[in-house]
């Protein structure tokens, strides 16, 4: 009894060692984690701040009204607004950083209804099928369908190759994340490995031998999880007081999979490797543990 309370005593700090041990491999994989979800939502972010252009060329109100609310009432408009010559040349002066007025008299810049597509409307193919309805049910009220072209197409190329690697990355970590958790609980299992042996040798059944030490796991990856997302949390709230652009894009559904995904990977793999470690020290004759 004595050897086997010392044994106990002897585990302990290996416990400890495992419980950090698992959160700061937990930790890591949560950090590539946002690292992902927020170039998602940067990517989703930039595609919506691009501005579409359907320039007028009728200057009845009546029309421009019908227009406006035509474009409006699409699946994949955001934030539509009629933009007169005045506002059009604000718009110019702003993004061009100078006032025209010292050089030109007039105002030659169309009015337009301006608006904003949703991220999954931004490419390619599918402004072209904005552009080509819009002419196809106003064509003798407006001109074209403006927009940066070629920002469209670069940003999706990049997203899609950013979107690869980050991929292949999130697999390769995810596989090393698992074999390390697995290592850190054998280790920690094997100081155990004699107690494990002795109940055994004295008739306890195996289910009575493993429940107290899944139980134990169970925990562990616990406090393990607890303790990586407490400090992954406080590194996002430093990220986000650093860069404010990152609070307008901050996904709460998407941080809470995430957090909960810590959970699911800390108490999964180590109840795992856990009991997987008593079958093998109990299949094990016991010559073979020293």
């Amino acid at each position: 009894m004595a050897d086997g309370k010392s044994s106990l005593r002897r585990s302990k700090p290996n416990y400890i060692y495992s419980v950090v041990g698992v959160a700061l491999v937990l930790l890591i994989m949560g950090i590539m984690g946002w690292f992902f979800l927020n170039i998602h939502s940067v990517g989703t972010a930039l595609k919506e701040d691009i501005r579409l252009s359907a320039y007028l060329r009728t200057l009845n109100k009546d029309t421009i009204g019908q227009i406006q609310h035509f474009i409006a009432s699409r699946p994949y408009a955001r934030n539509v607004t009629y933009v007169d010559k005045e506002a059009a040349k604000q718009i110019w002066n702003k993004e061009n950083n100078e006032d025209w007025a010292k050089i030109l008299d007039v105002n030659p810049l169309p009015e337009s209804i301006d608006f904003y597509a949703k991220a999954e409307y931004v490419n390619k193919d599918s402004l072209a099928k904005i552009s080509s309805e819009l002419m196809a049910a106003y064509g003798n009220q407006l001109t074209e369908l403006q927009y940066p072209q070629s920002l469209v197409n670069n940003l999706n190329e990049r997203a899609s190759k950013i979107g690869l690697i980050f991929l292949v990355v999130a697999i390769a970590l995810c596989v090393i994340v698992i074999v390390s958790i697995d290592n850190t609980i054998r280790l920690a299992m094997f100081s155990n490995r004699f107690l494990i042996k002795t109940m055994q040798m004295v008739g306890a059944t195996r289910g009575f031998i493993a429940k107290p030490l899944n139980l134990r796991a169970l925990l562990n990856g616990l406090i393990s999880s607890g303790i990586a997302i407490a400090v992954l949390f406080a590194l996002i709230g430093w990220a986000e007081s650093q860069f404010p652009q990152l609070k307008a894009i901050r996904d709460v559904k998407h941080t809470l999979i995430l957090f909960g995904g810590l959970i699911f990977l800390g108490v999964a793999i180590s109840v795992y490797s856990t009991h997987r470690s008593v079958i093998k020290y109990l299949k094990m004759k016991l010559d073979d543990l020293y």
